[in-house]
């Protein structure tokens, strides 16, 4: 299936669910492990290829959902076809009959909660660092490249944060060629902002907020707080 741009997402008025970076995240609060497992047990009739796109975590109290497809197409400029991880029809399909499960449970959903963590390295040449970056932090040559058509690194079993390359000039002296992004709902973006200027933070750039905001920390360090802004009434 087609990847789906931000704003079908949004379209979909998936309440539980929030589009972070490349996938769908819910979260449900659950009495107790029993309580969750009843739902994983309930949620394995929502379709055949359910595991090809949904990856799940149960903590105390709560469990996180992912959906993804690892298949979407997507198409460039020139016409060019690429397989990549991305949010397809079938995700928000699969997504609206997990919502309706978790109702069937009881399960109170908490959306302003869900978050995702990845990390960028600036660089003049991802082809030949990307190699050690797979390696060191997966083990495993293929997560080069994985589900996009880039050099981005990213894990098949998640657990460790995307890594993606971005340009550096060759004639940049900037010290910091690593930062963090962090995804959040956009209903919690401006009050982490304001978390964060509290705690000593300083906003390096807010002209594309609050889509993107830099901030760094008292030593310069800068990290990067990322959000989807939210639909417009007609969608």
């Amino acid at each position: 299936m087609d990847m789906l741009m931000g704003d079908q997402v949004a379209a979909a008025k998936l309440t539980d669910w929030r589009h972070l970076a490349q996938g769908l995240h819910a979260r449900y609060l659950v009495e107790d492990f029993a309580a969750a497992a009843r739902f994983v047990d309930a949620a394995g009739a929502c379709g055949d290829d359910l595991h090809r796109h949904l990856s799940l975590t149960i903590g105390n109290g709560y469990i996180d959902l992912k959906v993804v497809s690892p298949d979407a197409i997507y198409r460039d400029h020139d016409g060019m076809e690429y397989v990549v991880e991305w949010v397809t029809q079938a995700d928000l399909d699969i997504a609206r009959r997990l919502s309706d499960v978790a109702a069937d449970h009881h399960l109170m959903p908490e959306p302003a909660a869900v978050s995702t963590l990845e990390l960028g390295l600036d660089t003049r040449e991802s082809g030949a660092v990307a190699p050690v970056w797979a390696a060191l932090l997966t083990g495993d040559a293929n997560a080069q490249g994985r589900g996009t058509p880039s050099d981005e690194i990213r894990d098949a079993t998640d657990r460790v944060p995307h890594l993606w390359f971005g340009d550096l000039a060759d004639d940049s002296d900037e010290p910091q060629r690593f930062h963090i992004e962090v995804y959040v709902p956009p209903e919690v973006a401006v009050e982490r902002v304001k978390a964060a200027l509290l705690a000593g933070g300083t906003v390096v750039d807010d002209s594309q907020a609050p889509s993107l905001v830099v901030i760094a920390d008292p030593e310069g360090n800068k990290g990067v707080l990322c959000t989807r802004a939210p639909a417009t009434s007609d969608g």
